[in-house]
């Protein structure tokens, strides 16, 4: 998986591509834990990724967490594969889905 990060004052977007699984997951939650100090609006583009395992969706949660103590996490741009997983494991009800 590849990231890329746009940080503009306290906001970070990171856009992924490739698969969030048990592989990339441990990757991302590193990096996160180096960055997300100080950021209060976290953006997530996920126009690229093409597949999230349980091991991604827990990231996803345990970063939530960590963003409504500090600001905001919103994802942007889920295709339709990861929309569904989403809608069936009950985290579109948890998490700030944005189209654009």
């Amino acid at each position: 998986m590849k990231t890329d990060k746009i940080v503009e004052g306290n906001k970070l977007t990171i856009k992924l591509d490739g698969r969030l699984d048990t592989n990339t997951a441990p990757e991302l939650e590193e990096e996160l834990g180096e960055i997300l100090s100080g950021v209060q609006e976290l953006i997530f583009d996920f126009s690229d990724l093409k597949y999230i395992s349980s091991a991604g969706l827990r990231l996803i949660l345990s970063t939530q967490k960590t963003m409504n103590q500090q600001g905001t996490l919103v994802i942007r741009n889920v295709n339709d594969m990861v929309m569904e997983i989403f809608e069936t494991t009950g985290f579109a009800d948890v998490l700030t889905i944005k189209e654009k």
